[in-house]
């Protein structure tokens, strides 16, 4: 199989936000450069259970952690056989990314649950995962690592940003080489108002837009520290709930208030990111994410960028399932023996080849 020239891989990918599982069968073919094909995909809701389990497996101990990854494992290659089946796949590889519990590059930790050798076993099927912790044990963040498939599939755009739990974003440097980093929160913090008043979000930026700037709120977002640093950086959830829990106050603030301001805090913080790797030169910027269909949140973005520049949004299926593309081309490669993270990206000690391999007996 090492010497195909085309590849049947599944990419699985479990964001932040916990909106659901997201599931893509990808065709790669390898001709003077990569071409890709997303033949189906789907984005399999978590039940309220599946919900519970997962957001509050950060306060698990090690037994709890290690019983949850087997059970999730189990239940992602129940997830691909229906998949499989409905389609009537054939498939070569499995690259599952798998769902963060903690995210602490500084103490050499990032875990991702959803167990590689399960899903393998159950299905019969080579599966590649664990992507992250590599690259922190060679000093990296461990994220993020979908720039190495915005650098080969994507090359065109000059910058990429993706509006998930996280926003973060990739650009080609003046030098030619890929760099990237977390911005700042996007849907994570969105969500985290809207759940105060029983939502799951706020569609289209409605509540948004109708809301007011809270001043005092939007001055201590923008001077935390994180926006300081330089990059590589990463962001995970205890940063958010450290920084920003404890002011998702309804007896302070009303949840329309609480989503304009995060908007605007949103929107500023990526131009301001923007300005400062660009400058003033045009750009093409490729939005994907699910924060792509937070209408205002867009017009916001859109209204901040140079006038020459563009900003583009791509089918629903490239922004619902460009990151499980990804992840399906970065388990390729990992059973190439390719590299298939970037020290310039991570800030890791080298480039290098990430993933665990489990080959079912």
């Amino acid at each position: 199989m090492a010497d195909q020239k085309k590849y049947n891989v599944i990419g699985i990918m479990s964001g932040t936000s916990l909106d659901g599982l997201d599931i893509a069968a990808c065709e790669f073919t390898l001709e003077m450069d990569w071409k890709f094909k997303i033949l189906y995909s789907e984005t399999i809701e978590y039940s309220e259970i599946w919900k519970s389990k997962l957001s509050n497996a950060f306060f698990l101990d090690n037994t709890g952690i290690e019983s949850l990854d087997n059970e999730y494992g189990a239940y992602i290659a129940e997830v691909i056989m229906k998949f499989i089946q409905k389609y009537n796949l054939q498939i070569d590889l499995i690259s599952s990314h798998g769902h963060t519990i903690f995210h602490k590059p500084k103490e050499k930790i990032s875990l991702q649950i959803g167990s590689g050798r399960i899903i393998a076993q159950k299905l019969g099927i080579i599966t590649i995962s664990n992507f992250r912790q590599q690259d922190v044990m060679l000093g990296g963040q461990g994220a993020p690592l979908v720039p190495i498939g915005d650098h080969l599939l994507f090359s065109e755009y000059d910058l990429l940003l993706n509006l998930g739990g996280f926003a973060n974003i990739s650009w080609r440097n003046e030098k030619g080489t890929r760099e990237a980093c977390d911005i700042g929160p996007c849907n994570i913090l969105f969500n985290a108002i809207c759940n105060k008043i029983n939502l799951n979000m706020d569609a289209d930026g409605a509540l948004a837009k109708s809301g007011k700037l809270i001043p005092e709120l939007y001055e201590k977002w923008n001077q935390l520290e994180f926006f300081k640093l330089n990059h590589p950086k990463s962001l995970g959830r205890e940063w958010f709930e450290e920084n920003y829990k404890q002011d998702i106050n309804l007896e302070k603030y009303s949840a329309n208030d609480l989503l304009a301001t995060a908007s605007t805090h949103v929107a500023d913080q990526i131009l301001i990111f923007i300005s400062k790797i660009k400058a003033e030169k045009p750009f093409k910027l490729l939005c994907t994410g699910g924060g792509s269909y937070n209408t205002n949140l867009i017009k916001k973005i859109n209204s901040l960028i140079p006038i020459e520049s563009e900003l583009i949004k791509p089918s629903n299926k490239i922004i619902n399932f460009k990151e499980a593309l990804i992840f399906a081309f970065i388990g390729l490669l990992r059973f190439q023996g390719k590299n298939n993270v970037l020290a310039s990206v991570t800030g890791a000690s080298k480039d290098h080849s990430s993933g665990e391999i489990f080959i079912p007996q």
